[in-house]
């Protein structure tokens, strides 16, 4: 048999395509875990649609997954089920990927749901008069969904830019949804740090008014400079190379909702969820999607500067972190590869 030799450009060019992928050179199509739990904190709000998307019209189950989703008070709480071991996947926001490793524990996102941040800051109308600048919220008590999560983060940056360390407010954990909406009506906190629907219910009665907001394109570019990786299924590094195909099957269905909910009319989204995620108000869900949509990633890939954007985010927000910075490294945080994979397949 005669030797079939390649131009040594064709070899070396081969080469980054092999080492890019990892994984997906051990994939087969089937999934080698067909049962997956997945931990989310806050799963009713906006910032994760596309994974609420992929569940009730059946996108998982067409990637061959039996999906056990199991719903937290906030991000910090499923990170936490996530390294505790009752999670295969957690549905949280990227920049736990670099906070862990940060604490020496990696853990790896793999398919982008929200390409901006989608939380805003609000203060009810009885104090918002009384705040020029974040140097004013000192001592005030702010509704996050948990502590620790991003929208506690979120709170923190803010503060900072003001002069205030973290202990000058009082973060308290008050969920997502109906619960945010409760926490500012009954007076319990002077401001939320929180995502939609809650954040435009409130904004609609006249209960708050808004000092920060990132629930727009043009929000991100004034905050963060530009696109911000906001909600994305992570995990240990071990289940990508031990289940490269159910990792597979999660993005594939993932990108799916990101792409459906590009063109998908509000009315239909909202008939689409769970109706108590309406919180009552169907025409003001569908105004809050409507809002948020440019922030849903097209596609499920990180986009360029993205994760730098969420770096100088962290290191301005948590001075732990600043003194930590050098020794994160972002490339370990994140691949593309399957949810590039999935865009073909979608």
């Amino acid at each position: 048999m005669s030797k079939i030799y390649l131009p040594r450009r064709a070899v070396l060019a081969a080469v980054p395509a092999l080492v890019a992928a990892p994984y997906i050179a051990r994939a087969q199509s089937k999934p080698e875990k067909t049962k997956v739990v997945l931990a989310v904190g806050g799963k009713s709000a906006l910032y994760y649609l596309p994974l609420t998307i992929a569940e009730r019209k059946g996108f998982f189950k067409d990637a061959g997954l039996d999906l056990e989703i199991n719903d937290f008070q906030g991000g910090s709480k499923s990170l936490e089920a996530l390294m505790g071991g009752s999670a295969d996947v957690t549905a949280g926001a990227y920049e736990h990927t670099l906070r862990m490793q940060q604490r020496g524990q990696a853990i790896k996102g793999f398919v982008l749901m929200g390409r901006g941040m989608q939380i805003a800051i609000g203060l009810r109308k009885e104090v918002a008069a009384k705040v020029k600048g974040p140097a004013d919220i000192k001592g005030m008590k702010f509704g996050v969904s948990a502590p620790g999560s991003s929208t506690h983060m979120l709170l923190l940056s803010w503060a900072a830019k003001g002069g205030l360390k973290a202990t000058d407010v009082v973060a308290i954990g008050v969920g997502a949804g109906a619960t945010v909406v409760a926490a500012i009506e009954k007076g319990q906190v002077d401001g939320v740090s929180q995502t939609d629907p809650a954040l435009t219910i409130l904004q609609d009665k006249g209960m708050i008014d808004i000092k920060v907001d990132t629930r727009t394109a043009k929000g991100n570019q004034e905050v963060f400079g530009g696109f911000f990786p906001a909600a994305c299924l992570y995990c240990q590094p071990s289940f990508l190379t031990k289940n490269p195909n159910t990792a597979q099957a999660l993005a594939t269905a993932i990108v799916r909702a990101d792409e459906w909910l590009q063109t998908a009319a509000p009315a239909d989204v909202a008939k689409t969820v769970p109706e108590a995620y309406l919180l009552g108000d169907q025409k003001i869900y569908e105004k809050s999607f409507a809002g948020v949509r440019e922030c849903i990633s097209p596609d499920g890939t990180m986009p360029a500067g993205a994760q730098e954007n969420c770096m100088k985010f962290l290191v301005g927000a948590d001075p732990k972190f600043a003194a930590d910075k050098d020794k994160i490294k972002i490339a370990d945080t994140w691949t593309n590869e399957f949810a590039q994979r999935a865009k073909k397949h979608a």
